[in-house]
């Protein structure tokens, strides 16, 4: 069965050519075709995975290119890595398009959502298939179109409009770096094929044909492109913004596979990041900066897609951190349980909003608890395995993430890693407790718990949040083994008891403080902006990221754009039109002359000769 894994990305792609071609016919109906496609190529996931287990990496490529001593092949591959990451993209794919069903249904444009969802499924398990960092690339680029589309899929309204341009554009700057760093690789190795690029690079730094340094910056540079994808900082400001689409775009593409890719690229190219000291250094930081960064942007936010979207943004940050601490799995591990309880609590929060007849903000909600129970249940395991509760999925990779940063990091890591597990607690249920617990406080009453084509999707993944994490326990590193089967990426087991219990105490403390400022009430909701004024500003603000990049590189940029453009109007366009003018004013003053008149022309031409034969005198010298 292994053999026909290149029909996973297929079958969605089909879906896609069907609706592009008969969509408008089918409407509603469109539906059946995405559930059914991405239906077959979770299916085949699961058994191609269950064939990859115990077996080896199965590759099928094909000759593509060649120029020179260079060959250059396309094809697909079954890893370890990528046998893991087509389960969660096909059936995180598989629920959101279930899920979408009811959420789209009114929506005279379904088609083309489904259309697009086929689209993008096909793009991203193309990008996970690939065999070689090229192949890679090129659907690295689909997944950023696909975004575009469903980013901006109401583009008639000026927010999703700006939100996708703005999506499109900032991942465009993580990408002319990862482009750099294809073009230094190959440069380097003369190979994009995995395997050869890893053992070229070894052999390069051992016989001192390639330099660290130049390993460095292809490490970094192919890095941005994973800083622009997962949204980390200073690139995560387009991510918030993105949640402009249907919440299920959301629940897809920002939280469960599109911002993964990110997390995925770091993954696959690792051994060439382990070769560099200096990038996995700046893979860290970066990634904790991230974590903090977003964490502490959730804390005041209101709207409950972008309190999902900074943590989504914090999490990632947390992935990549545990990736530059030489936590290989625990990234890995983290960004599978992330997937499923981040895709659950995006889905719940699109129940919410589809109850409340699209209102997203939280102090306009309460009192969920009663009225829409399957949708609040499922939501607090979502929470409770994002704050890392055992046994519950997100305890057992966050645990991980932390040991990782503890055994090989600094302190200064471990301590910012801890301090956004402590907030993420928090905020999440800050969120819970608004939303779920108290009494109503909006102005539309929800109309009670939605569909069972909404509520079974999410039953779905929260069953994936409570057990997915017992793939890689104290008891037993069955991910471990298998991720690491053949590769030295380091060893990231879990850390000793006390790192567990701190794990545990984190996730308390968190909730605990939420339940009494939030619930109980007996400490003040508004403590922060009371006590801290600026501080609650600057966050509320989000650190003022967007100002600062509208001054400091938008406005330049259009100010540029617009002198260039006069230059060009004025100056380049002003000669071209005047030459242009000159001529036409020449011709047809000269053609008012050629009248046909005899008188005319005899004047002119004796005025002429007498002029012929002035110049002549003059020039001869008879007037000297």
């Amino acid at each position: 069965m292994i053999q026909n894994a290149w029909l996973i990305p297929v079958f969605p792609l089909i879906a896609f050519i069907i609706l592009l071609f008969f969509g408008r016919y089918l409407k509603q109906k469109s539906a059946y075709v995405g559930i059914t496609a991405m239906a077959l190529s979770f299916i085949l996931a699961v058994l191609v995975l269950f064939e990859r287990i115990g077996g080896d990496t199965y590759t099928n490529t094909i000759t593509w290119l060649t120029f020179g001593d260079s060959t250059i092949s396309m094809g697909y591959e079954v890893t370890a890595l990528n046998a893991m990451m087509l389960i969660v993209v096909t059936l995180v794919s598989l629920v959101v398009h279930i899920f979408s069903k009811e959420y789209m249904h009114e929506d005279d444009r379904i088609n083309v959502f489904y259309s697009y969802l086929g689209l993008f499924s096909f793009s991203m398990l193309g990008l996970v298939l690939a065999p070689n960092i090229l192949q890679l690339f090129i659907f690295w680029e689909l997944v950023g179109l696909c975004s575009y589309l469903l980013v901006g899929f109401w583009f008639f309204k000026p927010e999703a409009a700006a939100a996708a341009k703005k999506a499109f554009l900032t991942t465009r700057i993580g990408d002319v770096g990862l482009l750099i760093g294809l073009v230094l690789l190959f440069t380097a190795t003369g190979s994009f094929e995995y395997g050869e690029v890893f053992a070229a690079m070894e052999a390069g730094l051992l016989n001192g044909t390639i330099s660290e340094a130049l390993v460095t910056v292809i490490a970094i540079c192919i890095f941005l492109g994973a800083v622009g994808k997962s949204a980390q900082f200073p690139l995560h400001v387009w991510l918030p913004d993105a949640m402009e689409g249907p919440t299920p775009v959301s629940a897809l593409i920002h939280a469960a596979t599109m911002v993964a890719a990110g997390v995925y690229l770091v993954g696959v190219m690792y051994p060439v990041f382990l070769a560099s000291n200096t990038a996995m250094t700046v893979v860290a930081y970066t990634g904790a900066i991230t974590a903090i960064f977003a964490a502490t942007i959730a804390l005041v936010n209101t709207d409950i897609k972008r309190i999902l979207a900074y943590s989504t943004v914090s999490q990632l940050g947390l992935m990549i951190l545990a990736l530059g601490t030489v936590g290989y799995v625990a990234g890995l591990f983290h960004l599978m349980t992330h997937a499923f309880f981040k895709a659950l609590l995006f889905l719940g929060a699109g129940s919410v909003i589809y109850g409340l007849h699209h209102r997203q903000d939280i102090r306009k909600m309460g009192g969920l608890w009663s009225r829409m129970k399957v949708t609040s249940i499922t939501f607090l395991i979502g929470a409770l395995a994002i704050a890392g509760v055992p046994p519950l999925a997100g305890f057992w990779s966050k645990e991980l993430v932390l040991a990782a940063v503890w055994y090989e990091g600094d302190i200064f890591l471990f301590i910012l890693a801890v301090l956004t597990s402590l907030l993420t607690a928090f905020y999440m249920f800050r969120l819970f407790f608004k939303a779920f617990t108290g009494e109503f406080r909006g102005d539309h009453e929800p109309h009670g718990e939605n569909s069972k084509l909404m509520t079974m999707p999410l039953v779905v993944l929260a069953t994936l949040a409570v057990v997915a994490g017992f793939v890689n326990t104290p008891f037993g590193f069955w991910l471990e083994g298998f991720l690491t089967e053949g590769l030295n990426v380091g060893y990231s087991a879990h850390g000793d008891a006390w790192l567990i219990f701190l794990s545990i105490g984190i996730a308390v403390a968190g909730i605990a403080l939420a339940w009494a400022m939030y619930y109980k009430k007996s400490i003040p909701e508004d403590f922060l902006s009371s006590k801290f004024p600026g501080a609650h500003k600057v966050l509320l603000n989000k650190y003022y990221m967007d100002e600062f990049y509208q001054k400091a590189f938008v406005l330049p940029t259009v100010t540029i754009g617009k002198f260039f453009w006069e230059v060009d109007r004025s100056i380049i366009d002003g000669i071209v039109n005047f030459v242009g003018r000159s001529t036409r004013n020449s011709g047809r003053t000269f053609a008012k002359r050629h009248d046909g008149q005899l008188q005319t022309y005899g004047l002119v031409t004796i005025i002429g000769g007498l002029a012929v034969i002035a110049v002549a005198f003059v020039l001869g010298g008879y007037f000297g």
